[in-house]
């Protein structure tokens, strides 16, 4: 028993003094790290810099790396071959602490901003917006498309109204289907196109008595693909028409693609300019932060055919001017409520294209005052953020570019 005791005590003292003898350097560390490759395999993790500190205590090692996969697993993963490669060849009993962080993401614009990628050959993307439904939203973004055609813009569309597709109607192309192309080795829908306009709309995949009964996320889902999957070629303005409202399509319209501008649609009465307000404070969100190019009013007054000089403001008078103007945004234009440009959308020819009329003109007044504050609103900013469409020759007022 005693000599078990002795030994014990031997076995103690002998193992003390090789604690206190063993002196851990850290040059020994660092090549024991440097056999350990990065995620390329091309480096090791010293000479790339993962590696941010070492400290020795003893027999106690602190490292401090980083790790470019943010992964848990990846995280513990080289943690653990930190821990065997010292051991192995610097000293197995060393007592190793590894911290291992994540560099953090660049911040490459605002905070929180939700930005898509540019399409490609597309120079302007609007977004035509209402807080309500019914407004004459579709039909006013309908008729600017024409305008811009007509203008000689090369002009698409996109009808995000999802569960109320309306367009295909408007352009009378109810029984066209988009074909396939391949473009690059890739398969990608071709746009219908009707009246100089590229179209794009659920309407075209959805039978005339068939629901789409969709959640938001499939509903994205879709839209994403009418956008990314199309083959628009080159195009000047693509418009998307989205629905009424603030919710999961307009998120992730901006979640899609880079937003030029947004243009809110109304009526002058104060039920339709309450949603249009709350419309104009979703595109002022930081995590959005797009420009809203203007306001149009629709239906802001009826003139009975008998009494041309006459104006009955059936809605409320001048309410989407004044709501511009409190919201310090520009005012596009009025449209009167006339038979005709219903009659136009359910012939499927835009109101627009009536030649001289005081409702044709309206519309294109329009369409030039939208053009004229996006041509100010890409000035404004660096190029990196908006392609420039002042080489457009001024085609906001007077000279539009020709094919």
């Amino acid at each position: 028993m005693l000599l078990f005791k002795k030994t014990s005590r031997l076995y103690l003292c002998s193992t003390y003094k090789e604690r206190t003898k063993m002196k851990i350097l850290r040059g020994d560390v660092v090549e024991a790290l440097k056999q350990i490759r990065t995620a390329d395999s091309k480096l090791n993790l010293v000479d790339d810099g993962h590696v941010k500190n070492i400290q020795i205590f003893g027999d106690e090692i602190e490292v401090d790396v980083l790790s470019i996969n943010p992964t848990l697993q990846a995280k513990k993963k080289l943690e653990v071959e930190i821990l065997k490669t010292i051991h192995r060849e610097v000293y197995e009993k060393a007592k190793i602490k590894v911290n291992v962080t994540v560099p953090e993401a660049p911040k490459e614009q605002a905070p929180n901003q939700i930005r898509g990628q540019a399409l490609p050959g597309v120079q302007n993307i609007v977004a035509i917006a209402s807080g309500k439904g019914g407004v004459g939203k579709s039909t006013v973004t309908a008729n600017i498309a024409v305008a811009l055609a007509e203008m000689g813009f090369k002009v698409g569309l996109v009808d995000a109204d999802i569960y109320g597709p309306s367009m295909p109607i408007m352009f009378d192309v109810m029984h066209e289907k988009p074909l396939s192309v391949t473009v690059d080795g890739v398969s990608k829908m071709k746009p219908v196109e009707s009246y100089g306009v590229k179209l794009l709309s659920i309407g075209f995949f959805a039978g005339a008595n068939q629901a789409v009964v969709w959640r938001g996320p499939m509903a994205s889902k879709a839209l994403n693909q009418m956008i990314r999957d199309a083959h628009w070629g080159e195009l000047d303005f693509l418009l998307i028409d989205l629905p009424p409202g603030t919710g999961d399509v307009h998120l992730s319209i901006v979640q899609a693609v880079p937003v030029t501008g947004a243009v809110i649609v109304s009526t002058p009465q104060q039920v339709a300019l309450a949603d249009a307000r709350k419309g104009v404070g979703m595109f002022r969100m930081d995590s959005i932060n797009v420009p809203v190019l203007g306001m149009v009013e629709n239906m802001a007054y009826f003139t009975p055919e008998e009494l041309p000089n006459n104006k009955y403001y059936i809605f409320g008078q001048s309410g989407a001017r004044h709501l511009a103007e409190e919201v310090d945004v520009p005012f596009l234009g009025e449209i009167p409520l006339v038979q005709s440009i219903r009659e136009a959308g359910d012939a499927g020819r835009p109101a627009v294209m009536q030649g001289n009329t005081p409702v044709a003109e309206a519309m294109r007044d329009i369409t030039r005052n939208m053009v004229a504050s996006l041509v100010e609103r890409n000035t404004q900013l660096p190029p990196s953020e908006a392609v420039k469409i002042t080489t457009m020759a001024g085609c906001s007022a007077v000279n539009p570019k020709k094919n």
